[in-house]
Formats: C-alpha cells, structure tokens, sequence
C-alpha cells in the first residue's frame, strides 16, 4: 500500500492555501485532513470523502511533465471537487409507497404511461425544431441587416477616402451586439455561458448541475448565442442547441415551470431523477439533430454519455424526438423560404452536397487523410492548451461581471479589427461570375467585376464560410489568404471559447480545419499534373474539417455519424471514421478534450467509463467514507433534525438500521433513506404520536415527494417545535429496504462499475453479517 499512498492528493487547505479565486466549498467542506487510522494489518483507511483526488496512473510530484503539456503547479482547483455538485437518483426507491402505487396500476395504465412517454419526446422534438428555427432566422435577418450596413459604408469610403469610419463601425456594431449577450449571461445566468455541453455531458453523466435545466436559462441560451453570432465572435450557434433541446425536455417532462410557478397536473408519474434523465437524453440528441440534420448522429451521441441507462424503447423515443426535430427545421424553415414542402434543409448549417462523381477518393489518398488527422489531432490539442490557460487566467483576474463583459467586447472589437485589416491588406482578387454563391462580395480595391476573396472568409456568418470553403470552384482561394486566415482564425476562436457568453465552438473548429483542409488541396494539386485531377480541394477541405473538430471535442462515433449525414453522402464514412479515430489518439497523448478540460477545472465529480488501470489495489474498505451517519428505523424527530442541520453531515442518503442486541455490537442494516425524503416526512410531520391522536390524518403518498420534485426545501425552512421534537418518526415505509450493497473486500473496479453502470448515489458497504 505504499506506492499507492503517494499517488493520493489530499484536500488539505495548508496545500491550496495559495490557490487564487475559488470560494466554493470542498467536498464534504473538510478542512484539514483526518489522521489516517492504522490497521491492525498494517493497511491505511482512505476515505474518499476527505481525498481531492486519486490518480491512480501518475505520480504526484513538485513539478508535472512539462512535454504533456501540465502546469506545474496545481492551477486554480484542478484537483479538488466541488460541494456545490449532487449527483442524481437514478435508482428508484422501491420503498412500499413506490411498490403499493406500481400494484394498484393495470396493465392499461402501464400502456398510458407509454404512450405519454411519446408524446413528451414528440413535443420535445417539435419545441426543440422551432426554437432552432428562431434562432437561424433571427441570425440570418440581423446579421443581413449589419453585413449589409457596412458593405455600403466599405463602397461609400472605399472611393471617398476615410475608411477608418467603416472600421469604426464595424467594431462598435459588433460589440453592441457582443455587450448585450454578454450582459444577460454574465449578470441574469452565468451557466448560459458557452455551449452547454460540457454542463449536459456532466448531467447524463449522473452530476445535478444547478440551474442547468432552468427556463430562464433557456431564454438567455437562446438570445444570448444570436448576439455572439450576430455579433461576429468566432463562434456558432450549433452547440447551444445541445443544451436548449436538454432545457425544454426536462421542462416539458415535467408538466410544469417551477421558474412560473405554473403546475399543469400533467405528466406527475416522471417528477424523479430516473424519467427526467431520460428525457433529457432526448432533448440532447433532438438538439444535435436540429443543429446538424444528423437525427442518428443525435441520438448516438446522447448514447456515448449514457449508453449504460439506456434500453431499446428508450433509444427509439429518443430516434423519434431526433426526428422531430429535423422535421419541424425543415417545414418551417421551407416555409420561411418561400418554397413550403421543400424539405431541403435538415439542419442549422447545411454542408451542401458533395457528388460522389466530383469528389471521389482514391485508395492512395486514405493515408493523406490519416496525415491530415494527425495534424488535426495536434492542432486540437495546441487549441485545448491554449484555451485551459485562458480559461485559468479568466478564473484569477476576470472573475466579476462586468470585467467579463469589457473582455467580450474586447475580443468582439478586435475580432471586427483584425476582419478589416486582413480584408484591407489582402491582394486576392477573384472573377465575380454570374453564378456566384458569395451572400456579401466586397470589391474593395479589386477591379470591376472582381471581389476580394479573404472577405468571403470574414465578412459572412461562419456556416456560409465553411460550406463556400467546401463547394467554391478551384482558384477561388489562394494559399496565402487560406493560410492567413487559418492562423488569425485559430487564435480568434482560441480566444473566444469561454467568454460570458452564449456560443458554440463546433462551426469554428470545422471553419479552421476546413481552411488548412482546402490548404492542403491546392498544396497537393501543384505537385503535379495528374494530382490537380483528384486533389480537389473542397474534400480535403471536408476532412481537415473533421480533423480540426475531432481534435478538439474528440469525439468519435457520433462525429462520424453526424458529418456523414450532415454531408448527405455516405461515401466519406471511411475516411471520416479513420480521420477521427486518428485525431482523438494523437490529440489524447498531449492533451485532453476541450469539454473534458473545462469539466475538470468546474471540479465536477465526473465518472468515466473505466475505472484506473491500476485500481485493482484498493478494495472498499479502504475506500469507503467513515464513519457513517445512520438512523434508526423508528427514530426521535430530534436527532433527524440535527443531523440534517450539521453542516460536516452534508451526506444525501443515510442508512436505516436496527439494533439486534443491547451489547455495543453494530447494528445490522435495513435500508436507506434519503435526505429529500426526510425533509418531505418533516414538512407533513409524519410522526407516530400525531399519527396516534389524529385518526382522520391523510396517509403521505408519492404524489406529496412528486410535488417537492426538484427543489426539496432547505431542512431550515422546517419549523419543528420543542415538543415535537421529542416526537418519534418511523422510517419503515418511506425507507429502500433493498439498497445495493457490497461487501468489505470488493474490489474498486467492481464498486466503480456498479457506480457508472446501474448510476447509483449512493453504494452501502457491509460486513458478512449485513452490519
């Protein structure tokens, strides 16, 4: 056990006391750490809630290896967990209120649920699709209101003389319009910020993120990722919709808005953790299918954060809301198009088609693309490194409000600077033909009938950048301006990725890479003669673009999936597949995912699939917290309180047990009881002595715990007075009389697969005589 002692990190205030700008509790609010107590054995006892880490694959040294790209000191709270973060209850309480409810309902009440069940995936869906189709037009008519505004403030000083104005107000509309969503976010709801995944992988993943599911956090998601792209950050409003589809399925779920204080007295059977998570999933995948026209990419992504909840029903729900969701973008949306029926655009951002016979690959092409990989794999990684300091830097110096807002429109004034001044210096003129698919070509300097073609790359919304990098004739980019904008894009969108506010870094990575991507093409085609007949450079531009955002995000089955269907040509499945894989293996030997990073540095207590390779060391007993806080099965009011009100006894679930001698032996258990529960039993003051006097009292029922459902009230709101205090409360009812258990010697990998696979909160440890 000594190799194994040196690898643990110890939450110890003494060590951190350094540490800039974390106010949030540790876990269980320790202090200082408690001696470690000696086995008779010779064996320490961890306790995994006085530890900030366990990695059980590194050493823990002074310095960190400086060629995997670690700090070498420990930054901010990197290696410490959060107070603020509760996981869900999965597992139903199969107490006998549960078991009296579930025998009463017939087989026909069973099959109502079902179909309710479908109908809340098929509103999640729809509400998810027409939100999508708010947010793309509200983009596309105020960004055609600015792009068109300095166009002709460009033409009119372009001749004049003067255009310092143009600039001017090309920077202040944008952080005009940056200033506004950054406010919302940063002052009203600062989990609005970002993309949301990170937060939604966190939730599948069993964490309760506060406010992540929220209706005002809907509201600020949705206005505040317009202003980012309106605003021209280096952002898209893709990601976002992954968490706007997880908002409104766990609001519609519900059947009620506890932000309105409205109850519809509909849907009260899935007012628990287990439905609500469900549905959730749904939302997420009915997000990912409206953002990319991808409904199968959607509900495998949703797959690969929770594929150990899921069953075949629950799958094809979730299939159905995809579904949706892509059908209600495309009807309203055609309808805004003026061509109702034309069901021809699945999604937020349309690739546009790629023909097989324009664009097809070469077997001696497949190892180019894996190259491309590679370099994808680096260049995310670089992206990641660079945006883990940022994010460390805004975490110390630019923690208030309004420095957060000042930085925002910083950054979305020199994004607009660095626009003009790329545009203004750049030489690359191109013919504008009468078929010219640019929305807003800016002539400039270029000679009549021609349009400078680094302001295709900047003066546009990013998804009309990237599909005109994927489907431009040849010649229409030079390398130089490709080049140029790759780099100023890459820092750009480096930069911007965790301002406050709404936005996603999805259409970026796919803006950059298909910028190198196109770069590589037209690199490739002047070798020689006969490269220029198959190097094309719009599918080098689509893989680079799946290079650059496997890097980055890496992921990797439901990535595939979505470029496939986002492409509408199932041709590139291979290629794509081994450009992702290859991205993912390089950029995890430097680096760890963008939404990993930021996972790690909120210290949300995240599970990964896999236990540590080396953790077959530690058994339960050496992991397990005590001791334990238990209750008996008939308990006095009084004791309940207390332990509610000890602030170091902040545990959720507690065991019941019952005293079989009078001797000090352990009592043996009997099941457990969670805090939420003990609070409803307090509020309706279920003690026996009233239970007694009052013959007529109700009897407490699920729908009493349904209707507390989410926000159980603080165990300080519960008046209990002196007298009944004295009272006696009965557990026996209300407690799960068959709570998992393991026993002393199980292995932390067991423990850790029982954790993550059936998605428990809490795993009672017991003795071969269930003590």
């Amino acid at each position: 056990m000594a190799n194994i002692t040196k690898k643990v990190s110890w939450s110890s205030r003494g060590d951190e006391s350094a540490l800039v700008g974390e106010e949030t509790p540790l876990l269980n609010g320790s202090e200082q750490p408690r001696p470690l107590r000696q086995m008779s054995s010779g064996n320490t006892i961890f306790q995994i809630d006085r530890l900030s880490t366990v990695d059980l694959e590194e050493e823990i040294t002074t310095e960190e290896d400086p060629g995997r790209g670690r700090p070498k000191e420990i930054p901010h709270n990197e290696k410490l967990l959060s107070l603020k973060f509760e996981s869900l209850d999965y597992d139903n309480i199969e107490n006998q209120l549960f078991l009296e409810e579930e025998r009463r309902m017939s087989f026909m009440s069973f099959r109502c649920l079902e179909i309710s069940r479908w109908v809340i995936c098929g509103l999640i869906g729809f509400l998810t699709g027409l939100i999508a189709c708010f947010i793309d037009i509200v983009v596309e008519q105020l960004a055609g209101i600015k792009y068109k505004v300095i166009k002709e403030n460009i033409v009119k000083f372009t001749e004049a003389g003067g255009l310092s104005i143009s600039l001017i107000l090309w920077a202040v509309l944008n952080s005009s319009f940056v200033m506004l969503g950054a406010v919302m976010v940063a002052f009203f709801e600062p989990i609005a910020a970002g993309s949301g995944i990170p937060q939604i992988k966190c939730y599948l993943n069993g964490i309760k993120i506060p406010r992540v599911v929220r209706l005002k956090t809907l509201v600020i998601k949705v206005c505040g990722v317009i202003c980012s792209v309106v605003g021209g950050l280096a952002v898209g409003k893709e990601g976002p919709m992954i968490h706007s589809g997880a908002v409104v399925a766990a609001g519609v779920s519900q059947g009620r808005s506890t932000s309105l204080k409205r109850d519809f007295k509909i849907f009260e059977y899935f007012r628990r953790d287990t439905e609500k998570r469900d549905f959730v999933s749904a939302g997420a995948a009915a997000g990912v299918s409206a953002a990319f026209g991808a409904p199968v990419g959607g509900v495998l992504f949703s797959l690969e954060e929770g594929a150990s909840f899921w069953n075949q029903m629950l799958t094809w729900r979730i299939f159905f809301a995809s579904m949706i969701s892509t059908f209600t973008l495309n009807f309203f949306l055609s309808i805004y198009h003026n061509k109702p029926g034309d069901l021809s655009n699945p999604g937020l951002i349309n690739f546009g088609r790629f023909e097989s016979e324009a664009m097809a690959y070469n077997l001696y092409e497949i190892p180019l693309f894996i190259a491309m990989g590679a370099v994808g794999g680096i260049l995310g990684a670089l992206f990641n490194f660079l945006n883990y300091w940022l994010t460390i830097f805004r975490i110390r110096y630019v923690h208030r409000p309004c420095l957060q807002v000042m930085e925002a429109m910083l950054v979305a004034a020199v994004t607009a600077t660095v626009a003009f001044t790329m545009i203004y210096f750049s030489t690359d003129c191109q013919p504008l033909g009468p078929d010219h698919t640019e929305e807003y070509p800016l002539q400039l300097f270029c000679a009549d009938g021609e349009y400078n073609s680094m302001a295709t790359a900047f003066f546009n919304t990013p998804e009309r950048s990237v599909r005109s990098l994927f489907h431009n004739p040849r010649g229409t980019y030079n390398s130089l301006t490709l080049g140029l904008f790759t780099l100023t894009y890459f820092l750009l969108a480096c930069w911007t990725y965790g301002l406050a506010v709404s936005a996603g870094v999805f259409i970026p990575s796919l803006l950059i890479g298909a910028a190198w991507g196109r770069l590589c093409g037209i690199l490739l085609a002047s070798t020689t003669s006969t490269a220029s007949m198959w190097a094309d450079p719009g599918k080098y531009a689509l893989i680079g673009a799946a290079a650059q955002l496997g890097g980055i995000v890496r992921m990797t089955l439901s990535l595939t999936v979505i470029m496939v269907e986002a492409t509408g040509n199932v041709t590139y499945g291979l290629p794509i597949m081994l450009v992702l894989m290859t991205a993912k293996i390089v950029g995890d030997y430097f680096q760890e995912g963008l939404y990993d990073i930021h996972i790690k540095l909120q210290s949300v207590p995240f599970l990964h699939w896999e236990a540590p390779a080396t953790s077959h060391w530690l058994i339960a007993r050496e992991v397990m917290s005590s001791p334990v806080t238990c209750l008996n099965r008939i308990e006095k009011v009084g004791t309940i309180v207390d332990i509610l009100s000890n602030t170091s006894t902040n545990h959720n679930g507690f065991p019941v047990v019952v005293q079989v001698s009078a001797d000090d032996e352990p009592a043996k258990l009997c099941g457990l009881i969670l805090r939420s529960q003990l609070i409803v039993l307090l509020k309706h003051k279920v003690f026996v002595e009233l239970a007694r006097t009052r013959l007529t009292q109700r009897k407490l029922q699920l729908k009493d715990f349904r209707d507390a459902y989410p926000r159980f009230p603080p165990i300080q709101s519960i008046h209990v007075s002196q007298d009944e205090r004295e009272c006696m409360m009965d557990l026996t009812e209300f407690m799960n009389p068959t709570p998992y258990t393991v026993p002393l010697e199980t292995s932390l990998p067991r423990v850790f697969k029982l954790f993550r696979a059936l998605g428990l909160r809490h795993l009672v440890v017991v003795d071969d005589e269930n003590r």
